[in-house]
């Protein structure tokens, strides 16, 4: 019952009750971008160019966010969380809906996809950390995580019907048509999010901290490290995981999708959970995901058959769910107001590429040790690292101080 009464707080507040939907349906186009960028880059590229330029427009459309983080410091600091969001989703808008005219005119070459799809990520750290400091703005420290875990359960379900929503689009009205109802989804998150009221930061506040801010609080800097060693132990399992499914064991692509669906469905279940977890130590919540994950990945990594495979895939989203909120939730409880933003975008610069930089390491490590191997691989230093970090708060405890364990700071 007190789940149930945190859930209808959060969704009680005008602010979160008029952000939500708009942030649901920009998730879904952005659900639809997994398949509509590659898409569209293969349509467009030279056949023997294909794959390069299909690696470089989903590079593109992630990775100039870390850019973006550094460079746009002195002009987001003073925003408040939904301005954050309104410049990123504008953007974001903008540029793809560039992309969607210059596709249907037939005038758009492959480097000018690259580059736009870069343009419309620039801002994309910042919008990340907008949404998490508008649910603090909004939202009392016991809300938090409930309000996290529906900014997670929105994106996570956008995932899971986005990828079917572009299959039946595309064939209609084209990639590039695609797209372009992608760039309205991100227009109607900017039209509703200009339009919420925030705190704007003084130029005193706003000169108090700049991208460096998280490296002031040991707690934090270490949450962040810890969530980029698990985000690049992950990344190789996005390059084993189909070369195995299709090559290995001569899956189908449905299988495949199966994978990531059922994943993505227990993300779900385990996102709307995490309610049950805010007052629960979250340091050691944290500790217990990474080490679940890697063991959910064993069944496939010992046996190299589908059907474990499967089970251990939707169990490891379950456990997964509540990740994002949690870590969050922690960030948000324990910065300064006035420096939230930049040390979310400052953490948004330093995990985004560490899932690509994982997946890079994969392939040769794929070609080393096999695809199998890689995912037993990933399993087993995923779980080691899960227990480092338990040690390390094990014996920080016993020293009197904490390891990522978050206190509300005033």
């Amino acid at each position: 019952m007190q789940t149930v009464a945190a859930y209808r707080r959060v969704l009680g507040s005008p602010t979160m009750r008029r952000f939500l939907p708009a942030m649901g349906v920009s998730a879904l186009g952005d659900g639809m971008s997994v398949v509509v960028i590659a898409w569209l880059a293969i349509t467009i590229a030279p056949a023997e160019q294909a794959g390069a330029w299909t690696a470089l427009a989903l590079a593109a459309f992630s990775l100039p966010a870390t850019v973006g983080a550094l460079a746009f410091g002195r002009i987001a600091r003073r925003l408040s969380g939904a301005k954050l969001v309104a410049c990123d989703a504008t953007l974001r808008a903008a540029a793809l809906g560039a992309v969607a005219v210059l596709g249907a005119t037939g005038q758009l070459t492959p480097p000018l996809y690259v580059a736009l799809l870069g343009v419309s990520s620039l801002w994309h750290a910042w919008g990340l950390a907008g949404m998490y400091t508008l649910v603090a703005e909004a939202l009392p420290s016991d809300d938090h995580v409930v309000g996290n875990s529906l900014l997670g359960t929105g994106t996570q379900t956008a995932y899971i019907v986005g990828p079917a929503l572009a299959g039946l689009l595309v064939p209609a009205i084209g990639p590039a048509g695609a797209i372009g109802v992608d760039a309205l989804s991100w227009a109607v998150l900017a039209a509703v999010s200009w339009t919420i009221a925030g705190p704007t930061r003084s130029h005193a506040e706003a000169a108090k901290g700049d991208w460096r801010a998280l490296f002031r609080y040991p707690q934090l800097l270490g949450l962040v490290l810890i969530t980029c060693a698990f985000f690049f132990l992950y990344g190789p399992v996005e390059v084993a995981l189909p070369v195995h499914v299709v090559l290995d064991e001569h899956g189908s692509a449905a299988m495949l999708g199966a994978f990531w669906a059922v994943f993505g469905i227990g993300a779900v279940v385990g996102g709307l959970a995490a309610a049950t977890l805010r007052n629960r130590p979250l340091g050691t919540v944290v500790v217990f995901i990474i080490v679940g994950w890697g063991l959910a990945l064993l069944p496939l990594g010992l046996s190299g058959r589908l059907v474990p495979g499967l089970i251990g895939f939707a169990v490891g989203g379950v456990i997964y769910g509540p990740f994002t909120s949690v870590t969050s939730a922690m960030v948000q409880r324990t910065s300064p107001p006035e420096l939230l933003s930049r040390v979310l975008a400052t953490r948004g610069a330093l995990t985004i590429p560490a899932t690509s930089l994982g997946a890079l390491a994969g392939g040769p490590l794929v070609g080393w040790l096999g695809a199998r191997e890689t995912l037993l691989a990933s399993a087993i230093a995923t779980v080691a690292l899960g227990l480092g970090v338990g040690v390390a708060q094990l014996r920080s405890s016993q020293n009197g101080t904490a390891v990522a364990e978050p206190t509300v700071s005033g």
